[in-house]
């Protein structure tokens, strides 16, 4: 006699989801009466002795044009807090703000004043709050901050591939004559972009934390900037290793990647400091900055060298990271929020940490013994030292 298999299910399999569902409700209706009997009973007005409420204003971009100056400022205290007076450089100004009022946790408002800047000289912004709060605001040099045209694009475009795409350019066009070295030579390759990669990861992550610092406490500057490049490393690492470790042309790939999502940051920093005035552009540093990223693009031809790769495959790898840089400069240049850029950094630092594993483990398995044994020979060492090394020297022509 023929029955049908869902016959034969326990009449009980349908009853215990439905009882999970209610003890995961459970919790969320318990919850939801403490926070209601919170709110209505105050139990914590005890505690109040009178104290003023804890304030907290940042800000996030300075325009100064021919009107003046203007800040966009964020209220990151504990409670809403209002603006005012603003003083700049010790003497008070009439000021409007847009939304007018209080600001409440989390929100912004701009801040604008017909202060009479002067270009090139230094400025002091104080925020004086209705409790007598103080918020200082220095201003490096006063310049004009960059307006889109289309003429201001294309300088900053050259300008981004001269620093991102053209040094990345230069590095790929070593793949000829690095393509027949022996298994010496590839494990030095392989070990010097591994080298290269770390000092990267320090440094992108250091510059991350930077400028999470000046970004509002609301954001937990320090905790956001690891727990997204932890996501960030995490999340390449799955999609990476859906078929296995990458190698080749996939493993390249992920390497343009990683070092574009660190050009884009960069390119962010470079346009934002040329944008507040804190950077002087000069021929030296441009130059600096275009042999800083030159070891970068034979840190992507080094897993590609066993194979034959077609050019567009080589352009694709140099627009992948270089270009980003160009895009970096133009956001940056328009007074990108300091949060966003520490995001995008630490994005980049979670995908330079997955780069860095996949290398160590191709490095491994280029070995006589198919083991982590290679990544500890001479040559390797050696290789991750003048990685380290190329980096720390030429990064000294690129910081100011």
């Amino acid at each position: 006699m023929n029955e049908n298999p869902r016959n034969l299910l326990p009449v009980s399999t349908v009853a215990p989801s439905r009882q999970h569902l209610l003890w995961l409700l459970l919790p969320l209706v318990v919850l939801a009466a403490a926070v209601l009997w919170l709110l209505q009973s105050d139990p914590l007005r005890g505690f109040n002795n009178g104290a003023p409420p804890v304030e907290n204003l940042s800000v996030e971009r300075t325009v100064l044009d021919q009107d003046g100056l203007r800040m966009l400022v964020r209220a990151g205290g504990s409670e809403p807090m209002t603006i005012a007076q603003v003083q700049v450089d010790a003497a008070y100004w009439q000021f409007r703000q847009e939304p007018a009022g209080t600001i409440s946790r989390g929100d912004t408002a701009w801040v604008a004043l017909p202060f009479p800047w002067v270009l090139g000289e230094a400025h002091k912004v104080t925020f004086v709050t209705n409790t007598g709060a103080t918020f200082d605001h220095e201003i490096p040099v006063a310049v004009p901050t960059p307006k889109a045209s289309l003429g201001a694009l294309v300088s900053q475009g050259i300008l981004g591939a001269f620093v991102g795409i053209l040094p990345v350019a230069i590095g790929l066009l070593c793949y000829p004559a690095l393509r027949g070295a022996g298994r010496g030579t590839m494990t030095f390759l392989l070990a010097m972009t591994v080298g290269l990669l770390a000092f990267l990861l320090v440094d992108t992550m250091i510059e991350a934390l930077e400028f999470a610092n000046q970004s509002a406490a609301i954001f937990q500057g320090s905790v956001m900037v690891v727990l997204v490049a932890a996501a960030s490393f995490l999340a390449l690492v799955a999609v990476g290793r859906r078929h296995g470790s990458p190698t080749g042309l996939a493993l390249a790939t992920y390497i343009a990647l990683g070092i574009g999502l660190h050009n884009f940051g960069e390119g962010l920093a470079i346009g934002a400091a040329f944008a507040a005035g804190a950077a002087g552009l000069g021929t030296f540093l441009v130059l600096g900055f275009a042999l800083h990223n030159i070891t970068e693009g034979i840190g992507i031809a080094a897993p590609i060298l066993k194979i034959r790769p077609k050019l567009v495959h080589f352009v694709g790898l140099t627009l992948l990271a270089g270009g980003p840089a160009v895009l970096g400069i133009w956001l940056g240049s328009l007074a990108v929020a300091p949060h966003w850029t520490a995001i995008a950094l630490a994005i980049g630092a979670g995908a330079i940490a997955q780069v860095i594993v996949e290398v160590t483990a191709l490095l491994a398995k280029d070995g006589n013994r198919g083991d982590y044994a290679q990544v500890l020979s001479p040559t390797a060492f050696g290789g991750i030292a003048a990685g380290l090394a190329f980096m720390y020297v030429t990064a000294m022509l690129v910081k100011i």
